[in-house]
């Protein structure tokens, strides 16, 4: 089904909703793809918790009937989360939203419920039914296991390789190429830090706000 004037026109609302800060959540920053209105990239500092210092890139992707249907969110950096498959990197937005509901769901209750899916209670209160990663659901019995495990992956996800190589492979097989990372020299980021009147984070969150810092 080609894509409508009323799709297009609901997408490019949400977009201007999401510019809002009280519509996107402290974090995380979308814009649409360089191809089409209906692709956003995204990008997720984490700044807490047991994925502390990730930088997760994902992508939204709105179907031609939008709002009737909702947007798929795909994360392309590698991330071990029960929400999360290993297969293309879908995420599962039903144990927050349940059934979509066109004109009362919105992208800012998705990217919510993606900020919140990272952190300890949302984990905790996810069933079996809901989760597109059953190994990491079952690691989550063990916290010491599960800790590891995420905190592996956010370790991954800061990697010289991951933030800079346009080519590093990726969970959906496309190259992300809306947010593009550059190294930053330690002068640099902290004049730029200065700027924006920005206070060092703690040690968990180093890798996150140099890829931050360097968002370009």
């Amino acid at each position: 089904m080609a894509k409508s004037t009323a799709t297009l026109s609901a997408i490019s609302f949400e977009y201007a909703s999401v510019k809002h800060a009280s519509h996107c959540p402290l974090g995380i920053y979308v814009q649409p793809s360089a191809g089409s209105l209906l692709v956003w990239d995204g990008v997720f500092f984490v700044h807490k918790g047991y994925y502390g210092g990730a930088v997760l890139k994902f992508r939204l992707s709105f179907p031609s009937d939008y709002p009737q249907r909702p947007p798929q969110v795909h994360f392309v950096t590698d991330v071990f989360h029960p929400l999360v498959s290993q297969r293309d990197g879908l995420f599962s937005i039903t144990p927050r939203l349940g059934k979509w509901k066109p004109n009362e769901h919105h992208v800012f209750d998705v990217l919510f419920w993606i900020k919140s899916a990272f952190k300890k209670h949302a984990l905790d209160q996810l069933k079996d039914k809901d989760c597109l990663n059953q190994e990491a659901f079952r690691y989550r019995e063990s916290t010491a296991s599960f800790a590891a495990l995420a905190t592996q992956s956010a370790l991954l996800s800061q990697s010289d390789h991951a933030l800079y190589d346009q080519d590093y492979p990726s969970m959906t097989g496309k190259r992300h190429q809306s947010f593009a990372f550059h190294e930053t020299s330690p002068d640099v980021l902290k004049e730029l830090r200065e700027q924006l009147g920005l206070q060092e984070w703690g040690k968990n969150s180093e890798g996150a706000e140099k890829a931050e810092g360097e968002r370009s």
